[in-house]
């Protein structure tokens, strides 16, 4: 059961509004990833901001009662476009964030593809790459990217052309350049599908100077399928869009947290799930 809660502050010390009830042109969050800096004993926060409403994805950092410290300055391709013609799109915007085990750097996931790097995945394609970048946290900015290709989704809905998805839901470091990444699907009259893969960092290029990805001006990141979590013994798959780690296990394997978001739908479930983690061994 939950005992407590602290409410998130914006610039001035007062909560974030609702994003459902706050008047045109107030500024608005939908925080998506946390994670603590251990040095520091700060938190970062993600949110993919509203779109639609001109406020595009962000990070932030503040103290643990929940004051705004600092939010940080990231490239001007992440800022929405009025015309609908390139930037985030509408909920596709940080949906993982990862920080690196020495604590130097944070890693910030496009759930989805800018608009001018490509469509969404489909049942019939992968769609455009998701921007991966690594932000210097003592200076406060940008200093790489990587893309990263999301799978087609994997299931087809119950009735064909129907809504289905899929998009990367969180990501997190299992060394200094090493990342997990979770995919995270979902069709109409079919649930979820959840994807653990592992990429290095090192092995994407660096794509933070491109306006736009096309085929031929950069490298993606290869990765590799770690888990299919339909084969992991779940008695259900939900909407999972956060991973951590938790104390080592007795054997000395790591302890893998994932849970779900259930949406504020009584239909869904918050799931706590953990998982005994064997780094495996380089391909």
């Amino acid at each position: 059961r939950l005992t407590d809660g602290v409410p998130l502050q914006q610039a001035g010390g007062t909560p974030w509004p609702n994003r459902r009830r706050a008047p045109p042109g107030v500024p608005v969050a939908d925080p998506e990833a946390l994670r603590l800096r251990p040095g520091t004993g700060t938190l970062l926060w993600s949110t993919e901001g509203d779109v639609a409403r001109g406020f595009g994805p962000a990070l932030y950092e503040s103290t643990r009662d929940g004051r705004l410290l600092r939010e940080f300055a990231l490239p001007a391709m992440f800022r929405p476009d009025p015309s609908g013609r390139r930037g985030p799109r509408d909920n596709e915007g940080f949906e993982g964030l990862a920080t690196t085990p020495d604590g130097r750097f944070a890693w910030l996931a496009m759930e989805g593809a800018l608009v001018q790097d490509g469509p969404l995945p489909t049942v019939d394609g992968a769609g455009g790459p998701c921007r991966f970048t690594q932000v210097d946290l003592a200076g406060g900015r940008a200093v790489r990217q990587i893309a990263y290709m999301p799978d087609a989704v994997p299931l087809r809905p119950a009735v064909p052309g129907t809504y289905a998805d899929n998009g990367v839901s969180e990501v997190l470091m299992i060394d200094v350049h090493r990342m997990l990444v979770l995919e995270r699907a979902w069709a109409l009259g079919r649930g979820n599908s959840l994807r653990l893969y592992e990429i290095d960092t090192r092995a994407g290029s660096d794509t933070l100077a491109l306006d736009t990805l096309r085929p031929g001006n950069h490298r993606p990141a290869p990765k590799r399928m770690l888990a299919d979590f339909a084969r992991l013994g779940l008695a259900r798959l939900d909407n999972t869009e956060a991973l951590c780690w938790g104390p080592p296990l007795p054997d000395g394997r790591r302890r893998l947290l994932a849970v779900s978001d259930d949406n504020f739908n009584p239909t869904q479930i918050t799931q706590f799930a953990v998982f005994a983690f064997t780094d495996p061994p380089s391909p």
